[in-house]
C-alpha cells in the first residue's frame, strides 16, 4: 500500500470504529432527523474522527453527517471524500453488529478507492479501483498499524456465476414487488435462487467476496451508501449498473440521492 490517501482513510476507518463500539458498549440515546433517519452519539463521534484525518489531505468532503457544500461550489470539485461515518445505524440500534464506516475517494464523478469497516467484527474491507486489487483482513484491535494490515490482507475473490443456485442479497423478512419481480425473472431462466442478507454496505461485500451472485437495490440510498463498496466491488470486476442510465453509479451529483442500480458481474 504505497498510496497516502488511503491509509489515511484506513486510519480514520480503524479510529471511527473505535469511537463507535465505546458507544456501542455502553447506554445511548437515539435522535430522528429531519429526513426521520435515526442519528446517535456515535455518527456524530465517528464523523468528528474521520473529518480530522481527512481534512489533513485537503480534499474536499462529502459526509452525511456534514453539512451539504451547495452544488454550486461542489460542480468544481474534480475529486472528493464520500463518507459515511456510520452506514446502518438501524443496525447499530438493534445492536446486530451489521453496521459500518465507509470512505471512498472519487474522482471525476467515479470511485477510485473504498474502505469498508466492520467495527463490531473488527473485518475490513479496502478495494483499489486503478490496481484492479480488493482485500479484506481480519483485525485483532482498532489499532492495528498499517503494517500489520497488509500482513493480514486476504484477496477478494467473487463468484464466477456458473453455479446453478444464483444467490441474491436482500431482505428475508420485507422484499419490495420489484425485488420479488427481479427474483422471478432469474427464476424463469430455469436458475435456483437464493436469498443472503446483510445490513447496511456489507451487501456490497458480499458480492465482492463471492457470498452473493447480485444485489438488485430498488430502494432510495444515497451516495455516501454506496461510494465506498462501489470501489471495492469495481477494483474486483463487479460492476454497480443505476436502472436509469444503464451506466455506472456516479457521485458528486447535484442531487446525492442514487438512482435504482443492480451490483453484478
Amino acid at each position: 500500500m504505497n498510496n497516502k490517501n488511503l491509509e489515511t482513510a484506513i486510519k480514520a476507518s480503524l479510529e471511527a470504529g473505535k469511537v463507535i463500539m465505546e458507544v456501542y458498549d455502553s447506554a445511548f440515546d437515539v435522535e430522528i432527523k429531519d429526513d426521520k433517519s435515526p442519528l446517535t452519539e456515535a455518527d456524530k463521534k465517528a464523523n468528528d474522527v474521520i473529518n480530522s484525518f481527512l481534512k489533513t489531505t485537503n480534499i474536499p468532503i462529502i459526509s452525511e453527517e456534514n453539512k451539504q457544500v451547495d452544488y454550486s461550489e461542489r460542480k468544481h470539485w474534480n475529486i472528493c471524500w464520500v463518507v459515511d461515518p456510520v452506514d446502518g445505524t438501524k443496525e447499530f440500534i438493534k445492536r446486530n453488529g451489521e453496521f459500518t464506516v465507509n470512505i471512498a475517494l472519487v474522482k471525476n464523478g467515479r470511485p477510485v478507492f473504498g474502505v469498508i469497516y466492520v467495527p463490531a467484527s473488527k473485518l475490513l474491507y479496502i478495494g483499489d479501483v486503478n490496481a484492479s486489487k480488493g482485500f479484506k483482513a481480519q483485525l485483532d484491535t482498532h489499532l492495528t498499524s498499517i503494517v500489520d494490515i497488509q500482513n493480514k490482507l486476504s484477496v477478494l475473490e467473487p463468484k464466477d456465476g456458473n453455479g446453478e443456485t444464483v444467490q441474491i442479497v436482500g431482505s428475508r423478512s420485507h422484499m419490495s414487488d420489484e425485488t420479488l419481480d427481479f427474483i422471478a425473472s432469474i427464476k424463469s431462466t430455469g436458475k435456483d435462487t437464493e436469498v443472503v442478507s446483510k445490513g447496511s454496505s456489507l451487501k456490497f461485500c458480499l458480492v465482492a467476496e463471492g457470498n452473493a451472485d447480485i444485489y438488485p437495490r430498488f430502494a432510495p440510498t444515497m451516495e455516501w451508501d454506496t461510494a465506498a463498496g462501489q470501489a471495492i466491488c469495481n477494483a474486483v470486476g463487479i460492476e454497480v449498473i443505476s436502472k436509469a442510465t444503464n451506466q455506472p453509479l456516479l457521485y458528486n451529483k447535484e442531487n446525492l440521492l442514487n438512482p435504482w442500480f443492480v451490483v453484478s458481474k
